[in-house]
């Protein structure tokens, strides 16, 4: 599934297209995805006009005029693509949106209109059906069931030791399941908490409570975890995220992020940290594989 920088990768990709773009026609070519679509879905896009592409943990919110929003999740196999008719709607970052996927797939298609001939469409497409869209009230989407609860964003100044120490502290859980509870910080997956742990020499075993002082208050071992978690996905969402099964970026390409894997799927090799030797462990934490050097990561 894709994680943040991933999804990330996609809302920039996407930004360019359709920020400002209204939407002149919506083809709905099946009555669900994961969930069925919400009433009037089709209806209630057409003619409103996509003020923002934001993105909260592992969702894309396209900011309508009309005070909803569209939520979209990618799922396991889920991406899109954008065909232009006009240069303006290539614009940015040097994205370039060719067709590539098998059209027995597209379930949604946004006809978009920039103006001056700069029109496009955007495609949904997915093979598994587990990723999904739905309207919500802008008003109340930090208490929509979809939100409420999520965790700190990582890419933010809000995650820092202090405000992960009230989380961590007295809890026996190992980091990896901690880390990986999206209440406490949102949208962070199985890949990224693994690079994090190794960058911030923590075992994937260790108790969170741990890391917290008797006084309530950040260790350094917060500390290092807390800068680590935020390099990592800073660093993913520059390489353009990791391309791992069906997950590519909106202009079809693939993420690079993979390539320096320090841990993750890297079991029996030799750890790439100077100095350490020690042989990169694979284990399974409540179902999930969690990638590690016992040497080093303690």
């Amino acid at each position: 599934m894709p994680e943040l920088p991933e999804v990330e990768t996609v809302r920039r990709g996407l930004a360019p297209a359709v920020e400002g773009a209204r939407i002149a026609a919506v083809e709905q070519r099946r009555a669900d995805l994961r969930f069925a679509f919400p009433d009037g879905f089709a209806d209630r896009l057409t003619g409103r006009r996509i003020t923002a592409l934001n993105r909260r943990a592992k969702y894309l919110l396209a900011e309508l005029d009309s005070g909803e929003v569209l939520v979209m999740h990618l799922g396991m196999s889920g991406s899109f693509r954008v065909s232009s008719t006009g240069e303006d709607a290539k614009a940015g970052d040097g994205f370039h949106f060719p067709r590539g996927k098998n059209a027995a797939h597209d379930h949604v298609v946004l006809h978009l209109e920039r103006g001056a001939g700069a029109n496009c469409t955007v495609i949904y497409n997915d093979p598994r059906r587990f990723g999904f869209m739905t309207l919500v009230d802008r008003r109340h989407i930090d208490s929509h069931k979809l939100f409420a609860g999520l965790g700190i964003e990582p890419t933010g100044n809000a995650l820092d030791p202090a405000a992960l120490a009230g989380h961590f502290a007295g809890r026996a859980a190992p980091l990896k399941a901690v880390l990986l509870d999206q209440k406490i910080i949102a949208g962070l997956g199985n890949i990224y908490v693994c690079e994090a742990l190794w960058r911030a020499r923590l075992s994937p075993r260790r108790a969170a409570g741990t890391l917290v002082r008797r006084d309530g208050t950040a260790g350094e071992r917060l500390d290092r975890l807390t800068e680590a978690v935020r390099a990592v996905i800073a660093d993913a969402i520059a390489a353009g995220g990791s391309s791992l099964r069906d997950y590519v970026h909106a202009d079809g390409s693939l993420g690079y992020f993979q390539h320096v894997f320090a841990v993750y799927d890297r079991a029996g090799e030799t750890c790439q940290r100077p100095g350490c030797g020690g042989t990169i462990a694979r284990i399974v934490q409540s179902g999930r594989s969690s990638f590690y050097c016992p040497r080093c990561q303690r």
